[in-house]
This record gives C-alpha cells, structure tokens and sequence, in this order.
C-alpha cells in the first residue's frame, strides 16, 4: 500500500523556518519531521511514499537524493498553490485503483497503522481518518459510533475529538476533487460524512502537529526528553 505525504504548503505561520524550507524539512528530535512520519510507517511494513510536494521541492528531493533510503521515493511536483484535495488529485495516476494511505507532513503520532488499516477494511468506506485528541484550539469532527456525523475544520465548537489525518482512502475519493482549488477537510470531507463514507478511527496515544514555533520547540524537547520515539 503506498503512503502519499501532502508537503507542498507555504508553511506561513511557520514563517521563522519556511522562508528559507519548507516545513516538513522542519527539524525535530534532530531530523527533519517528514524522516519521522515516513519512518513511523515503515515500522509497520510500508516504504513506498509518494510526497506531493510544492513549496522550495527541490529542498526536498536534496534531502532524499542524498541520504540514499532504501525506501521507494517519489516527490512529485503537485504545485505551489494547489490545495490539500487537489495535490491528492494530481497524484491519481500514481495510485491506480488500490487503497492508499494519506497524511500531512506536519504531523507525528504513534497511531498504529495496521489497526487502521484493518479497521478501514473491515467497515468498507471510502474514507478512514484518525481522530484525536487536541489542544483546544483545533477545529472538531462529531462522532456517533464509527461514523463521523459532523465535520468542521476549526471550528470553536468542542466535541472533543479532531482530525488527526493519518487517513486510508479508497479510489472513490477522487469523484469527491474536483480542481487544485479544492480543500480536501472543506467539501469532500462534508459530503463524505454526509454520505457517511467518512469514518473514525479513534487514538489516544500520542499526537503532536507543528502548526507554529510554539508547537515545533515543544515537541523537539519531548524528543530530548525521550517521550516521543519511534
């Protein structure tokens, strides 16, 4: 199963590191944040990543070009400007028509990704995400049951859980993209849930995203103090 990495953001409110990198090449724990995300999923059996990428690429492709991983790496140009949903639809001749994996490149977490994955399966949707726990100044998805009855990106309403990303979709997703322009957390997400094609795999563990310095400095000390590894 391939795992595709969104890394083509500005980056913006990172500002202090994304004018001269683009944010996931954001060192943390002494690596660049994408390293751990990759490295997660290759610990549960998957190495073949599709980064779509946008933002200073080049820095990206560098990094792989010259660490030489075993992995399977392709970074995949998907434009500066184009929005979550649209990197995912310019990756579509890549994917063919098996389920694949998704997350952003700004996230860590310790969700285990075969209980995911089999929970995807077993419920048979198009569209699983990991919902967490977060700060409280994240947006909020309602869950009733498995399936997720409310989604809104950053909303002040608190239900307590939040997209997490960490997603397994299916090939369906594709009908639900329809230009760079679309946000895959605004319309596609709504409809899906809707349709309740979206649903929630709930994880408690850790997760941590690096929206800020703020958050960035936080979970580099947690790497100091050893209470993320990986």
């Amino acid at each position: 199963m391939k795992v595709v990495i969104l890394a083509g953001g500005l980056g913006t409110r990172l500002s202090e590191y994304t004018k001269l990198i683009p944010k996931p090449m954001v060192t943390v724990g002494g690596k660049p944040i994408i390293y751990h995300i990759m490295k997660h999923y290759y610990n549960y059996g998957f190495d073949d990543f599709i980064i779509a990428a946008g933002y200073k690429q080049k820095i990206i492709k560098d990094f792989f070009k010259k660490k030489k991983f075993k992995w399977k790496i392709k970074v995949i140009d998907t434009g500066k400007n184009t929005m979550t949903g649209g990197r995912i639809r310019r990756l579509k001749r890549f994917l063919n028509n098996d389920d694949f994996l998704v997350t952003y490149g700004d996230g860590i977490s310790n969700v285990n990704i075969k209980k995911l994955i089999n929970f995807h399966k077993k419920n048979k949707k198009v569209v699983t995400l990991t919902a967490v726990r977060p700060p409280a100044r994240f947006g909020s998805i309602k869950i009733s049951s498995k399936f997720v009855k409310y989604f809104k990106e950053k909303s002040s309403i608190d239900e307590g859980w939040i997209n997490g990303g960490f997603f397994v979709m299916n090939s369906k997703i594709f009908n639900y993209i329809k230009s760079d322009k679309t946000y895959l957390e605004r319309k596609p997400f709504e409809e899906l849930s809707k349709n309740k094609q979206l649903l929630a795999y709930k994880h408690k563990g850790i997760w941590h995203c690096m929206d800020t310095k703020r958050d960035r400095d936080n979970i580099n000390n947690l790497f100091k103090l050893k209470k993320i590894k990986f």
